[in-house]
This record gives structure tokens, C-alpha cells and sequence, in this order.
């Protein structure tokens, strides 16, 4: 049985800006990343299924979209553009948040 080997990138997102995470998002996509395109699209209709209506995960979620897109930009424009995709859809829905939520995802993604 061939053992599979999957190295998940640190997201330094502490270090960049303080913000401590709350969920597995960056290691759940990572994961994905080793299995596709589909199971990243996946990863997400899972979370947005799950998180939609937690605004502080949504936030992270959006956070984590947002980093995958520039992790990917220089080598795969192709995984970028589906992460920007996803982070264009999950930025739209915060929309339709209320004042207080909006400024803490505004407070936390600035």
C-alpha cells in the first residue's frame, strides 16, 4: 500500500498581521490542493454549508481564499484563479451581514 506523503504549507498569517486562527481552513484546502481542482471546489461547498452563518469562520474563510490566491499566483495561475473565484463568491456574501459584522470582518481583513 503506497503511503500518501501530503506537506501542508505554514500560513504565517500571525506573524503577518496578528490575527489568530480559529478553524482548520488553511489545512483543509492544503489538503485539497494535494487531490485537485474538484476537491477544492468541495472543500468549499463544505464549509459554506457548514460556516455560513458563523461571521467570525466566514471571515477566516475569506482570509484563507484570499492568502491561497497570492500562495498560488506564481506558480499555477490556473489554482489562483479558482481560489479568487471562491474568495470573489465568499466576499459577496458578506454583504448581506449586519453593521457588526461587517466591521469585524473589515477590523480582521484590512
Amino acid at each position: 500500500m503506497e503511503t500518501l506523503h501530503i506537506a501542508i504549507p505554514r500560513w504565517n498569517i500571525t506573524e503577518f498581521c496578528g490575527y489568530e486562527p480559529m478553524t482548520t481552513f488553511w489545512q483543509d484546502f492544503s489538503i485539497a490542493e494535494k487531490f485537485g481542482d474538484r476537491a477544492i471546489e468541495n472543500t468549499y461547498q463544505k464549509v459554506k454549508s457548514e460556516w455560513r452563518d458563523n461571521y467570525k469562520y466566514w471571515t477566516e474563510l475569506c482570509l484563507v481564499l484570499n492568502h491561497k490566491i497570492w500562495h498560488w499566483h506564481e506558480s499555477d495561475n490556473q489554482r489562483a484563479t479558482l481560489y479568487e473565484r471562491l474568495w470573489r463568491e465568499a466576499d459577496a456574501i458578506t454583504t448581506e451581514w449586519s453593521d457588526e459584522e461587517q466591521e469585524y470582518y473589515f477590523e480582521i481583513t484590512d
